[in-house]
């Protein structure tokens, strides 16, 4: 014990003989407490307290000694140096006469002379006022209590510790813990163990405040068990928001680490016209460090309980997988409920409802991954139905995209696709091995019923061709086509080609490709369906295509401070592509390789590129015009020959802001007009708003969609999102948001609108509870 380091500090009031004496004595007693001598504390590996104070006096009957002013306890643990052997360098005689070195001697008295001790200080214990009792080994301590384990810190009035067990009991307690900002207090904290505590009269937060200053949200209870790096029970819990009761329940769990851990996250509320009240209260499971179950036992007052699920695993960054299911045995989803299906439109007729959903990527090494991907609904109005909530389709297709990077097909599809891919790389050519299983929700039979691939095999590449200069590239696809009802079979599909540069002069870029497309076929029927051609019908197709263009530049400098030039690029282009007509009417359709249409025609147009560089390094693409049209040289297409104007524009006024257009401009009165407009702002504060306009003559659509994200004070932020149906005067679904972020917590309200239903939601967000990735993450 280096007691001696403070005695400066320590004897400051004490006359100069009873300095040693008190040293010695408090040394002396302090180590009793470990049971070993106090002239072999510095030789010694047990732990040890040292102490620091203003004024330390002993009295007896009981024995005791009272430390006053600045106090510190400190226990600390001795650290052996790891035994490690000094192994000299053998020489190469040494090494052919066999010789070994002699390793250092490395028992713990060695070590002791060959080392200074090294310690670790695992608890101090702080006051203003101390009393030791030798014969129990506890302490009293008064005045501005702290004890400091590190991972947490405990602060109060007063209170009592036993030094051997360390356990003790404190008035007017404050617990801080460190890793997550845990934050407990009572009337009376008694510490029962290491990390372990119980609670009378108090409340936790999960988050960090300043001393004496109000919680903004908390759970009270009359009486509370606490586990450091576990759970705290509270029995008679009242969750709090600014120390006023919202709501109270007899007994309570709370995560007190910033581990994930097994225990409920916070409920979800909802009203709705259709579905009436609503709640969910997710329960997560902790399976281990890597996999977790979440359940959703959600609850709908007009419909019933919906129970759900959710599996989840991570076996590195590119290995992982998700998996959820929902399932309602729905009480509105009864054919003589005329109202229900009169107000909504809907046409299933099952109660036995799900949606069953998941993805998985693996990576097995030497460039072979897998995707997999499981979509499965019991009916077209399901996703329609249950489209908001954590389990609705919003947010599972926003968990999925930002999880794997792809989603789901648009709620509205009935055709679902589920598929199991493997993906082989080499340099210059790709295998892709697809299964493809398509659920079909429509109601009523459909006749044929969807094609499955079992499976789609395609092997593409691309190959410098010996030395010619040439380009040696290949699809080759096979497929097996099932389905339930109707024609499938076995098709083949091979596709070589050869391409190159054309060399036409300095100033123009030109290629050329000539290849052959041969397609084979074996015919087979499923269910009571006929096939009345040949069973094993094949094609072959020569194509053709080149190109030429040119690309003419120039730089304007800018006076500007932020950009030194813009480049404006212009690359004219005409392309030639030619396939010769084909009868294919003896061949099954599967998908668009089973018609190619005949084509003799040019292609041109032009590319303009605005580009602005700040000191040579490109900043932005500024803005772009493209436009192409073609011209077919057919004699069926004499009469109308000009197809429609294709024109794309693109312009960034502002750092933050881009503008999109698409537009087909019509050549004759029959063709088609479509026009698609996209804007997307943003600003550093954190705002952002998109615009979409979409339109298509054709097929009577006229659509505008809008997202738009503000914060209208620095606590309050607003959102909307809505899709507006203009051809049909219908807004198909509108949600608006106002979402309060306070310190430690925020509270969203949402509402939302469709042709069938009106929605309020409202969602609680507490610190280091009830996030996605489960409790205390």
């Amino acid at each position: 014990m280096h007691y001696a380091d403070k005695e400066k500090k320590v004897t400051r009031s004490l006359p100069h003989w009873k300095r040693g004496m008190h040293s010695c004595v408090l040394s002396t007693l302090l180590l009793l407490i470990w049971g070993v001598p106090p002239c072999l504390a510095e030789s010694t590996a047990t732990s040890e307290w040292n102490i620091s104070a203003d004024k330390i006096s002993r009295l007896k009957n009981p024995e005791r000694i009272i430390a006053e002013g600045n106090i510190v306890l400190e226990k600390r643990r001795k650290i052996l140096p790891s035994a490690t052997e000094d192994t000299p360098k053998l020489s190469d005689w040494a090494e052919l006469l066999e010789e070994k070195s002699t390793p250092v001697s490395t028992t713990p008295d060695s070590l002791e002379t060959q080392q200074e001790p090294r310690y670790k200080t695992e608890t101090i214990i702080r006051a203003d006022w101390i009393t030791y009792y030798v014969e129990t080994q506890t302490i009293e301590a008064k005045g501005n209590v702290i004890v400091d384990s590190g991972d947490d810190k405990l602060m109060a009035s007063d209170g009592r510790v036993n030094l051997t067990q360390e356990t003790g009991s404190f008035n007017n307690s404050v617990i801080v813990r460190k890793d997550n900002e845990l934050h407990l207090e009572g009337k009376t904290i008694e510490k029962t163990g290491v990390e372990s505590y119980r609670i009378e009269d108090g409340w936790v937060i999960t988050c960090k405040i300043e001393k004496g200053e109000t919680p903004p949200w908390s759970f009270s209870s009359s009486e509370a068990t606490v586990k450091l790096g576990g759970y705290a029970v509270l029995k008679n819990a009242k969750f709090n928001i600014q120390n006023i009761p919202v709501f109270y329940l007899p007994y309570m769990i709370v995560p007190v680490k910033n581990q994930r851990q097994t225990g409920f996250l916070f409920p979800e509320f909802s009203n709705s016209s259709r579905d009436g009240a609503g709640l969910n209260v997710p329960f997560f499971i902790n399976l281990s460090d890597s996999t977790d179950i979440t359940l959703y036992p959600e609850y709908y007052s007009k419909r019933g309980v919906m129970p759900g699920a959710d599996f989840r695993y991570v076996v590195d960054e590119s290995s992982k997988g998700k998996f959820t299911g929902s399932y309602l045995d729905d009480d509105l989803s009864d054919p003589e409920n005329t109202e229900y299906y009169a107000d909504t439109g809907f046409s299933h007729t099952n109660n036995d409802r799900y949606w069953i959903r998941g993805k998985a990527d693996h990576d097995f090494g030497n460039d072979w991954i897998s995707r997999l991907d499981v979509d499965i609904v019991s009916d077209e109005d399901y996703l329609e139905e249950f489209n908001s909530g954590i389990t609705g389709f919003k947010d599972t297709q926003e968990s999925y995209l930002e999880t794997f990077g792809r989603g789901f097909e648009n709620q509205s599809d009935d055709l679902r696709t589920n598929s199991l891919k493997f993906l082989k790389s080499w340099s210059g050519s790709s295998l892709n091995i697809d299964f493809l299983a398509i659920n079909d929700a429509a109601t009523g039979d459909r006749n044929p019923t969807p094609l499955w691939k079992l499976p789609s095999v395609d092997y593409t590449g691309t190959k410098p061709f010996m030395e010619s200069g040439f380009t040696f590239e290949w699809d080759a696809d096979y497929v097996n086509y099932w389905r339930e009802e109707g024609i499938g079979g076995h098709r083949v599909d091979l596709f070589p080609r050869l391409s190159t540069p054309v060399n036409l002069g300095p100033y123009l870029e030109s290629r050329a490709e000539l290849g052959g497309r041969g397609t084979f076929y074996s015919v087979e029927t499923y269910g009571e369906s006929t096939w009345s051609d040949d069973d094993n019908p094949s094609r072959f197709l020569p194509i053709f295509e080149t190109e030429v263009a040119t690309t003419l530049e120039r730089n304007f400098s800018l006076a500007s401070a932020s950009y030194s030039h813009l480049t404006h690029s212009v690359r004219p282009f005409i392309e030639y592509n030619y396939i010769p007509e084909e009868d294919q009417s003896d061949l099954p359709v599967f998908d668009s390789i089973d018609r190619i249409d005949e084509t003799n025609a040019f292609t041109y147009g032009v590319d303009s590129f605005f580009t602005l560089y700040e000191d040579d390094e490109i900043s932005s693409r500024y803005g772009y015009v493209r436009m192409e049209q073609s011209y077919d040289l057919r004699n069926e297409a004499s009469d109308e020959p000009f197809s429609p104007v294709t024109l794309k524009l693109g312009w960034n006024p502002l750092k933050r802001l881009s503008i999109a257009y698409k537009t087909l401009i019509p050549v004759e009165d029959d063709d088609n007009t479509t026009h698609g407009l996209e804007t997307i702002f943003s600003n550093s504060r954190g705002d952002n708003v998109s615009f979409d306009y979409r339109y298509n003559e054709d097929e009577d659509i006229e659509q505008i969609n809008g997202n738009l994200n503000v914060w209208i004070l620095p606590e309050v932020a607003a959102a909307l999102d809505f899709e507006h149906s203009i051809a049909e005067s219908e807004t198909n679904e509108a949600t608006f948001s106002l979402t309060y972020f306070a310190q430690c917590w925020s509270v969203e309200l949402q509402t939302q609108h469709t042709p069938t239903d009106e929605r309020v939601m409202l969602v609680f967000n507490l610190a280091n509870i009830g996030s996605s990735l489960g409790l205390g993450l």
